[in-house]
């Protein structure tokens, strides 16, 4: 179990990373709980901005959401502006208005391919939802009910699609184990590369950060 002020606290020395903004992705499987992480998070760094990867993936294109990333976040905040992207609605199955992302010193991003390739070079850290596909899946097909149960056929197939092609947990700082209370905090393979061994951490050292 952690406070999650002291991580928030950490996050704001970080060397920013797109533009002014230290980005900071959560990556995981669906179901991993990144978006409940993102939320406590933001609160702690005082209402953070985050963006949903779900609101820029539909249901034609679940990972083929780069190009929007790029050019309607990514761009604009690597210039110190306002990002605006409209956000996809799943049960209308279209984009709905339009969203504003403000270039603040801390933007969480949050979703399943949130540490991608593409993604990366614009991160001050990535950390990764420490809790197995089965598992993830099983939480969220629970969550969504069986009106969904054909979707998650889909998703869970186009998933291990993508993290077989461009994987997120190999280049994590930090793995994070979601427990009944608080978290858990392991140092990531990005942080332990070229060690010896690994070392596990219930408040993990700065270089996790």
């Amino acid at each position: 179990m952690n406070d999650l002020s002291r991580h928030a606290s950490r996050l704001r020395t970080l060397a920013p990373s797109c533009g002014p903004v230290r980005l900071i992705g959560i990556d995981g499987h669906a179901g991993s709980g990144k978006s409940t992480l993102a939320s406590r998070l933001s609160t702690a760094l005082g209402e953070a901005p985050v963006l949903r990867l779900d609101d820029l993936a539909t249901h034609e294109e679940l990972f083929a959401w780069v190009d929007r990333l790029r050019d309607q976040v990514i761009g604009p905040l690597s210039r110190g502006e306002n990002a605006r992207y409209a956000p996809y609605d799943w049960t209308a199955r279209h984009f709905g208005p339009a969203r504003t992302l403000e270039p603040a010193p801390v933007v969480l991003i949050e979703g399943v391919g949130a540490g991608r390739r593409a993604l990366r070079p614009h991160l001050a850290r990535l950390w990764w939802m420490e809790l197995g596909p089965a598992a993830s899946w099983e939480r969220g097909r629970r969550r969504d009910g069986s009106a969904l149960s054909t979707f998650w056929d889909g998703w869970t197939a186009a998933e291990e699609e993508h993290f077989a092609a461009d994987p997120s947990r190999p280049y994590a700082d930090a793995l994070v184990r979601q427990l009944p209370v608080g978290y858990e905090w392991l140092e990531g393979p990005r942080a332990t590369a070229g060690a010896n061994h690994s070392v596990t951490h219930r408040d993990p050292p700065a270089a996790a950060y």
